[in-house]
């Protein structure tokens, strides 16, 4: 899985006071290292991990982080699902690219579809100029309800090869059929972008997010592009858990 050996430049922003939960969560999450498969159990021979709280009440924290905004437009699903899973993803990202391609479309068609899950975008770029300007054009093409479409067209087999300066970026938006060009260009270098994408950094890097592709389903962290059966897991188990809490 790629990873950051250092932040980018907008990593350097002082992050933002948080919950004394969601900290807590923060630091179990540094310890099991967003593992997948057992989440609720320490790494082997990591003995600090004994001092940690239970996964359970680390999802309880990070499920919070779900912002179920109706006219959010990063997001796919109902607002009112009872599962969200939250895609910490950067657009240079080949994992990421392979979960977009590979498994989500999946996910959208088993869990989306049926009002089970809402998926919701964290733009979380690591790999330079060229990935945060991507995150903006993404943002931008969202705007004008064009994100599916632009998320779709950027994470095409080859596409990351082709890069992501300006003039790609525009053929992006091109393929994606934004409708107003200029408005997209203006959108995509706006303070309103940049503070959206600031936004999603932070949170990210709050909670421990340090590579890329990361998730939370109902606030169970999973790392990489995992198949499709690792996210049907922890959509049941989030699933339940909303249901019990409804009862």
């Amino acid at each position: 899985m790629p990873s950051s050996s250092s932040p980018s430049s907008s990593s350097a922003r002082k992050p933002l006071l948080i919950s004394a939960g969601v900290a807590l969560a923060a630091v179990t999450l540094g310890l099991v290292s967003w593992q997948a498969t057992a989440p609720d159990e320490a790494p082997a021979g990591t003995s600090s991990a004994a001092s940690a709280p239970k996964g359970s009440d680390a999802h309880a924290e990070l499920a919070k982080l779900a912002r179920r905004e109706s006219g959010d437009k990063l997001a796919l699903g109902r607002a009112d699902a009872p599962v969200v899973l939250i895609e910490y993803s950067d657009f240079k990202c080949g994992y990421c690219g392979k979960f977009a391609r590979d498994t989500e479309p999946e996910l959208v068609k088993k869990y989306v579809e049926d009002g089970t899950l809402r998926i919701e975008w964290r733009n979380f770029p690591i790999f330079g100029a060229d990935s945060e300007a991507a995150a903006k054009a993404a943002w931008a093409a969202g705007q004008q309800d064009r994100f599916a479409q632009f998320h779709t067209a950027a994470y095409a087999d080859g596409a990351k090869q082709k890069g992501f300066g300006r003039a790609r970026l525009l053929e992006l938006a091109r393929e994606a059929g934004v409708p107003d060009p200029e408005r997209f260009e203006r959108d995509m270098d706006g303070e309103a972008a940049a503070a959206a994408l600031q936004k999603d950094q932070e949170e990210g890097y709050r909670i421990g997010v340090s590579s890329t592709p990361s998730f939370l389903v109902g606030g169970q962290p999973i790392a990489g592009a995992q198949p499709f059966e690792a996210f049907a897991a922890a959509i049941a188990k989030a699933k339940a858990r909303a249901q019990a809490a409804a009862q």
